[in-house]
């Protein structure tokens, strides 16, 4: 029977052990007493680091950055750049240390060597060693000291299933190889055996993610089958072995399909036995303590414990940015105050139910530490059931108090290359670091009793969200972590597939009306599949639709702003209630991934309330009087406009151009790319539904060298806005140029034409970001996004680090329909376009080194991704558009031929840069010419207001979409101008 004693009871037992727990940790501080004039350069640093808040962004940087460099001279040049900032106060000893003019020089050689050895020195206090044998040696002092151990291998990303096999291997190497030093471990009472029960001598700490390469919530069943088949081989040698299993906790967006997925695998008949195996819960989420009771009861149902690693989580900073840029709820607590609060109540509930689930305690707070004991000492919870755990490095002198009152201590060890390890060590920095760290707040020789106090929240509540304000409020993308979206997505999918096969008609005047010519749009991913038959504007028609549209303007351009704002507003609400239904439509008819499609409907919401707010600022105009005269300047629409747009973005960018045409008061009529028109006249249905008037929006697909060529020329025609490629886009400015019998003005163009992006990456990259950021903006959408990346330029000092890895991540990459949750690459949007690519690969086989072609499927228009290396900047395929999953590779010597090769073609759209060197970054931002840099991320996604989209040179002419400047092409200014003197007298503004 559970035991439940109020929450009040404990405080005074807690502060009993706590007082003790804090006295002893204080006894030996002879390390810190010494801080001031005794400390080794290592600790120079943490203490530097404590002191100021701006040395502490600069400095854990270049430790981010340190395991990359290569060479003496590259450490001080990167030492200088990032700690010679003016806006970094420097202590003396440090500017010192800097104070040299060449990085080769001997002053320059002493400033590498002495930090990077403090910094190497400092990782070391962290992580418990580089191999296993150096591993072995710190867990045998480790329980020397009676206290027992959880390893834990380092490495963030595992971005390839070759890297995905390895973690498992080295896994099984490491579990047999500490079982067999173990046999030799002579026995410790206190950690080898509880109330009379053994306890493994080994244990290992894994993070479930880095079982699969392509880990994704949205792809459940697929990750679950892959992670539990190499779990499953983990568990069964594990008890083989004797040794025991904790899953760490990882980002939320993993918490829930990993919870899943050991609660099924821990009740199979095999596994639903074991007591050796543990799974962690992270205090600092608001959901945490459903989670912790939902696991009690599945471990009551189970009918054997579990182990529940309690932790505030590591992860703080990253979850409150992601779900800030993605607009989501904050996952975690914002106030330090309210994760402890947490924390006590999530220890109370875990030891209450110590019969169903073992409690491990993980934390370096005394209070924390001390309110466990209280707790299991009041309730006499048995010693097997509970134990207290630390991570290595951290709280030593803690750990040996709590030894010392006879608890069990498990210390958390780290191991691996410091260059995967670079990430934790970088987090633990923080932690220690920070301004509301235990740690920290101790040895600023805080009072016993503020450090020891009950948490409390200074305001009395727990917001729901962190302090952070935008100028525009984004549309949140679908959380797919989030099981009931994943469940309304597949749903969609079912329930626009029985709406397919249906006919879609133009819409003139406010009505449909009939065709004689059709064309199918079919599903890409399997070309037997008719998604919707379209009709297709004759000539004459197109000509009823222009005069429709010349009628309908002046009446809508006299129609208030805020009213055609409106028409925008209702139709993003509109689409938000579709959403599910808006992304299936993409899926079918253009082969767009699930996630992918979903971000499309985001950014056409974003578009309709984003214009609609612009429209509202400059309908305000501008006021430049001066006495006795007014000067006014004001925009109006230009009448009527002609929106051509594409296929790869089949939603969002007709819905972006349309819609600021139509809110700036144009008249518009809406030609969509054959191969996507079932998504445009969705849109079409939408906006008629928010209340557009008739005439004023028109849906006319047709053909584009027929009806399209015929409205460009069109003198009632006032501008065109056309997104495709390089050859129709000229063609089009070239036509609207000519001016046409009885037109009476000359057209405005605006044209997105595509690019030829490159990402460079330095020799300071971060390369497990790199990587995965270029095959994702090479390989998203089967590269048919006009912001694909399409040349990789990577530095010849990495080059043959990086190119297999980029190689054998893309290898990774499943291929297949683009319903189906695992795809990451779907296929091709046609027959025309699949016969061009290929094309372009056998060109490509012949200029260079074909590295990767993946197979793919034959049913639809699937092209596997493909990379050549060795590839010349002048190649064709370095050169043209190709518009697929093709990607060259080009080595440089060094940062300068980067940009010299990123600047050598026609294009200017996108570009990315992976860099650590401030001075790159900086060269970079002056001179990468695009329209578009992205710096240490993928270079796809642009997001209304936050990335303005748009290019120069090839890639267009235009203002950028989603910016503040991109109306101003629908309208026109205009100045007003009165003199308001009569007789030499003239109002004064604020007379009486």
């Amino acid at each position: 029977m559970v035991v439940q004693v109020s929450t009040n009871t404990y405080e005074t037992k807690t502060q009993e052990i706590a007082k003790q727990l804090l006295a002893a940790t204080k006894e030996n501080r002879s390390f810190f007493a010494q801080m001031r004039d005794q400390m080794r350069w290592d600790d120079k640093l943490l203490s530097w680091a404590m002191s100021n808040p701006g040395l502490r962004v600069q400095l854990f940087r270049f430790i981010d950055c340190l395991p990359s460099l290569r060479s003496k001279p590259e450490i001080a040049r990167h030492l200088q750049e990032y700690l010679g900032d003016e806006s970094v106060e420097l202590p003396a000893a440090l500017k010192g240390l800097l104070n040299f003019a060449n990085p080769d020089s001997m002053p320059g050689q002493l400033a590498a060597t002495t930090v990077s050895t403090a910094v190497e020195t400092l990782a070391h206090k962290y992580i418990a060693g580089e191999n296993i044998k150096q591993v072995i040696e710190t867990v045998k002092r480790l329980r020397k000291d009676k206290m027992t151990f959880s390893i834990d291998l380092l490495g963030e990303a595992v971005i390839t299933e070759a890297e995905a096999q390895s973690y498992l291997d080295r896994y099984l190497e490491l579990m047999e190889q500490l079982t067999e030093a173990a046999k030799s471990w002579s026995n410790v009472e206190a950690i080898d055996s509880a109330d009379g029960e053994p306890l493994p001598k080994v244990q290992v700490s894994v993070k479930i993610t880095a079982f699969y390469s392509q880990f994704d919530p949205l792809d459940e069943k697929g990750s679950q089958q892959k992670v539990s088949d190499r779990i499953c081989t983990l568990l069964r040698r594990a008890k083989e072995l004797g040794a025991a299993v904790h899953f760490d906790m990882e980002q939320y967006a993993y918490k829930d399909i990993t919870l899943s997925i050991l609660k099924q695998l821990l009740l199979e008949e095999e596994f639903r036995s074991r007591t050796d195996i543990g799974i962690t819960i992270q205090a600092y989420l608001r959901d945490s303590e459903k989670d912790l009771r939902d696991l009690i009861a599945w471990a009551k149902l189970r009918g054997n414990p579990v182990t529940v690693r309690l932790v505030k989580g590591a992860y703080w900073d990253q979850e409150t940015i992601k779900s800030a840029q993605k607009d989501w709820p904050q996952p975690v607590y914002n106030d330090k105050a309210a994760t402890d609060i947490n924390y006590e109540k999530l220890t109370q509930l875990m030891l209450e139910n110590h019969e169903y689930i073992y409690s491990a305690i993980g934390s370096h707070n005394v209070r924390s530490q001390a309110r466990a004991m209280a707790i299991a000492e009041t309730l006499n919870v048995p010693r097997r059931r509970f134990e207290m755990q630390v991570l290595y490095g951290m709280a030593d002198k803690l750990a040996k108090a709590i030894v010392d009152r006879g608890y069990r201590v498990r210390v958390y060890c780290p191991y691996g290359d410091l260059i995967p390890g670079m990430a934790y060590l970088i987090r633990r920095l923080l932690e220690n670091t920070a301004n509301s760290s235990f740690l920290r707040q101790s040895l600023e020789e805080r009072p016993m009793e503020e450090l020891l106090a009950a948490p409390t929240l200074k305001s009395g509540k727990v917001d729901d969200k962190a302090e952070f304000t935008k100028a525009f409020p984004n549309v949140a993308d679908t959380d797919y972590s989030d099981k009931e979206e994943r469940e309304r997505s597949q749903q969609a999918i079912q329930t626009v597939r029985q709406q397919i096969g249906k006919t879609y008609s133009p819409l003139i005047n406010g009505e449909y009306i009939t065709t004689t010519q059709t064309i199918d749009s079919v599903n890409p991913s399997n070309p037997s599949e008719i998604v919707g038959k379209i009709g297709l504007l004759s000539v004459e028609q197109a000509e009823q639709a222009i005069l429709a549209a010349k009628a309908a303007f002046p009446a809508w351009r006299k129609t208030p702003v805020r009213q055609r704002a409106g028409v925008l507003r209702k139709a993003a609400e509109i689409m938000e209630k579709r959403r599910h239904e808006l992304t299936a439509w993409m899926v079918l008819e253009t082969g767009k991934p699930v996630r992918e499609g979903d971000a499309e409907v985001s950014e056409a919401i974003d578009f309709c309330r984003y214009y609609a707010d612009e429209m509202e600022r400059l309908e305000q105009g501008y006021n430049y009087d001066i006495p006795g005269e007014t000067n006014r300047y004001n925009y109006q629409p230009r009448g009527v406009s002609l929106i051509i747009s594409p296929w790869n973005f089949p939603l969002a960018i007709p819905t972006g151009m349309t819609v600021a045409s139509l809110v700036a008061g144009n008249c518009t009529l809406l030609k969509p790319a054959e191969v996507s028109s079932v998504i445009a006249a969705k849109l079409a249905e939408i906006l008629v539904e928010a209340g557009i008037p008739k005439g004023v929006f028109q849906f006319v697909p047709g053909k584009g060298s027929s009806v399209g060529a015929y409205m460009v020329k069109h003198p009632d025609v006032h501008m065109i806005t056309f997104t495709g490629s390089q050859e129709v886009g000229c063609r089009i400015y070239a036509d609207a140029a000519i001016l046409q019998p009885g037109q009476k003005h000359l057209k405005r163009v605006i044209a997105e034409m595509g690019g030829k992006n490159a990402v460079i990456v330095d020799e300071s990259a971060d390369l497990d970001q790199a990587v995965a950021g270029v095959v994702q903006s090479a390989f998203g959408y089967s590269g048919q996004k006009c912001s694909a990346c399409s040349r990789v330029i990577v530095l010849e000092s990495i080059y043959d680090v990086f190119v297999p890895r980029l190689v054998e991540a893309t290898r990774s990459l499943n291929v297949g329909a683009a319903e189906d949750p695992s795809t990451k690459v779907g296929p091709v949007i046609d027959a025309n376009a699949h016969k061009r690519i290929l094309e372009y690969i056998e060109k490509g086989r012949q200029e260079a080194n074909l590295a990767l072609q993946m197979s793919a499927p034959s049913n639809g228009y699937f092209i596997g991704p493909t990379i050549f290396t060795e590839v010349s900047p002048t190649a064709t395929i370095a050169q043209e558009e190709i518009f697929g999953p093709v990607l060259s590779v080009i080595k440089v010597k060094d940062f300068e031929e980067a940009i010299k090769v990123a600047n050598g073609t026609n294009f200017a759209l996108t570009g990315g840069l992976y860099s650590r060197t401030p001075s790159h970054i900086q060269k970079a931002q002056d001179e990468f010419e695009v329209g578009n840099l992205y710096i240490n991320r993928g270079i796809t996604g642009a997001i209304v207001s936050r990335q303005p989209f748009g290019g120069f040179k090839l890639s267009g002419v235009g203002s950028k979409a989603g910016g503040p400047d991109y109306l101003l092409q629908f309208l026109e200014p205009r100045a007003v101008t009165e003199n308001i003197q009569r007789q030499g007298f003239a109002p004064i503004e604020g007379a009486e």
